[in-house]
């Protein structure tokens, strides 16, 4: 994506939700963006996505969130492998309100994410427990990404020891529109 083509948003994140098939994603997806939960949601076929603007820092920011088809246990690898160094990853613990048919204690979730350097928030679609905390969680960190990468092109362009060079800044780089970002559960 390059330089934003509107002016509803100063950045545009993109966010994936990854995670087995019927751990709430889409209920997540729906809490978050249209404030709905749907008993009987469906298992997603393919990829959904919808969209939220919110205010990170004094900034407009569009989410885009994607919604994935049920995925396997090697998630975090892969997460890893394939996508940029600087990608945020938030474990979220879905399905809270569900005390008696607890599948992960919070404190061995918590250790894993530790271990791992995940941010982790324990969360309930249904009852819309840490939704709205979590998408400002990660959207907050991966605009603070996004400013320390600009500034840091601003300081190398402003401390050139070589009189007459330049440095190029790449703008969509700096404007943060090609990030990406990863909430799981």
């Amino acid at each position: 994506m390059g330089h934003r083509v509107d002016h509803e948003y100063d950045y545009l994140f993109k966010i994936v939700l990854i995670g087995d098939s019927g751990v709430g994603k889409s209920n997540i997806l729906s809490m978050f963006t249209r404030n709905e939960f749907c008993l009987e949601s469906k298992s997603t076929i393919g990829v959904e996505f919808a969209t939220r603007t919110l205010q990170v820092d004094g900034k407009t920011v569009k989410a885009q969130i994607w919604d994935t088809a049920g995925s396997g246990a090697r998630w975090l690898r892969e997460l890893r492998d394939h996508a940029d160094s600087n990608i945020v990853i938030m474990m979220a613990g879905n399905k809270s309100d569900l005390k008696h048919l607890r599948a992960v204690q919070e404190q061995d979730g918590l250790a894993f994410a530790e271990k791992e350097g995940l941010s982790f928030l324990e969360t309930s679609a249904l009852e819309g427990t840490n939704i709205e905390k979590a998408f400002q969680t990660i959207l907050t960190e991966i605009y603070h990404i996004i400013s320390k990468k600009a500034l840091a092109a601003q300081e190398a362009a402003a401390t050139s020891t070589v009189p007459g060079q330049g440095t190029t800044i790449n703008v969509a780089d700096a404007s943060g529109n090609t990030s990406k970002g990863c909430c799981s559960t």
